[in-house]
């Protein structure tokens, strides 16, 4: 594809690029690349991929803009509230750069659309804030070859790895599974507003080398980003053999959804599930055995107020911990709002602890029914 006078004009910095050029735009200008996502991270990653005269870009997100994405989730503005985020994100782009193609795809990725969604793109960019999205993307990019740059933020830390088929390892590789509400998202565990800017920049930097052939792209490699202390880190990686999707003999070979969070398996009889009241009960000294508390909230909400018997183990930390709950004991999982701890019951449950108890309504429901004094984040 040629590039006209006023992409010329437009490109004009980039053309001055030996690594770029005149050749480098033009496989900009021919390039397809969704963004799944289009929140704290696509937001960065669309604007510039726009800016930098991306040829096909695609929005995917179900979601509406709410008031309170305006603090990171640079796409929108206030005009843009109650709208879906696809379109509104489709209308800023080409007001930005009318010379490119922008799609909005308002729907929820799912295994029944995943392929046929990706068929028309050659590039693809992860912000979801979901893990099972995650693994959903990784999952459709090695199954027809697209590669791949994922992104994750939680609080002041974010990471970025790149995946291109046959090159290096793929997100599955990292972090073999995982399920939702097992880390806590934005909502739950708060976020630096510029924490996205950051990481979806370095996303969309990524597409451009991958497009162009400019520079190293980062595959093999997982790069962490902690604001607090200003600092990066990189960690090498390599395919694991056994990798469920792009090892040597993968059990993953379509995609699928994960168990939706309210099926059979989470109301099954094995998980106790205590009120307030029942657990007051429980903590009587003269009840007998003391059960084992263990609130699965990030350390900040843990720190804010808890149950004086409570051990703090966040969720993420939860499947290399199971270890501390012993198999004989009675423990009782505590989060916010009991559905982070829901999740903690099933994982123990799996991993032979016998019936976990959920304390219901989390300690929002103890504070209300039990003790008023108790701040709960």
């Amino acid at each position: 594809m040629t590039l006209s006078a006023g992409e010329r004009a437009r490109y004009q910095r980039h053309l001055a690029l030996a690594e770029i050029g005149a050749a480098g735009q033009e496989k900009l200008k021919a390039a397809r690349v969704l963004i799944v996502g289009a929140g704290g991270l696509g937001s960065p990653a669309a604007l510039y991929l726009a800016a930098a005269g991306c040829g096909t870009l695609g929005l995917l997100d179900c979601d509406r803009v709410e008031i309170s994405n305006l603090q990171r989730q640079v796409l929108f503005d206030s005009d843009s509230l109650g709208r879906p985020k696809a379109e509104a994100g489709r209308e800023r782009l080409a007001k930005l750069n009318p010379e490119i193609r922008v799609v909005a795809h308002a729907v929820e990725l799912k295994a029944a659309n995943v392929l046929a969604l990706f068929a028309d793109y050659d590039l693809v960019l992860d912000g979801s804030d979901r893990l099972s999205t995650r693994y959903l993307v990784n999952d459709a990019c090695v199954i027809m070859r697209r590669a791949l740059v994922s992104a994750a933020i939680h609080r002041f830390e974010g990471q970025v790895m790149t995946y291109v088929p046959g090159l290096g390892p793929c997100y599955r590789c990292l972090f073999p599974q995982a399920a939702d509400g097992m880390v806590a998202n934005c909502a739950e565990a708060g976020v630096l507003g510029v924490l996205p800017g950051v990481l979806g920049t370095l996303q969309a930097t990524e597409a451009i080398k991958l497009i162009t052939g400019a520079g190293s792209p980062l595959s093999g490699r997982l790069l962490t980003y902690d604001a607090l202390e200003l600092r990066f880190q990189e960690f090498r990686a390599q395919r694991r053999r056994d990798c469920a999707v792009c090892g040597d003999t993968p059990t993953i070979t379509a995609p699928r959804d994960p168990p939706l969070p309210e099926d059979a398996s989470m109301t099954r009889d094995d998980i106790r599930r205590l009120t307030p009241q029942a657990l007051q009960s429980l903590l009587d000294p003269a009840a007998g055995p003391q059960p084992l508390l263990i609130d699965v909230r990030e350390r900040w909400e843990f720190e804010t107020g808890h149950l004086p018997q409570a051990l703090n183990i966040p969720g993420s930390e939860l499947p290399r911990r199971l270890a501390e709950i012993a198999r004989g004991g009675v423990p009782v999982f505590i989060c916010r709002s009991g559905g982070r701890s829901l999740r903690a019951c099933q994982l123990a449950l799996a991993s032979g602890v016998a019936a976990p108890a959920n304390l219901e309504g989390g300690m929002l429901a103890w504070a209300e029914q039990i003790d008023p004094t108790m701040p709960v984040a």
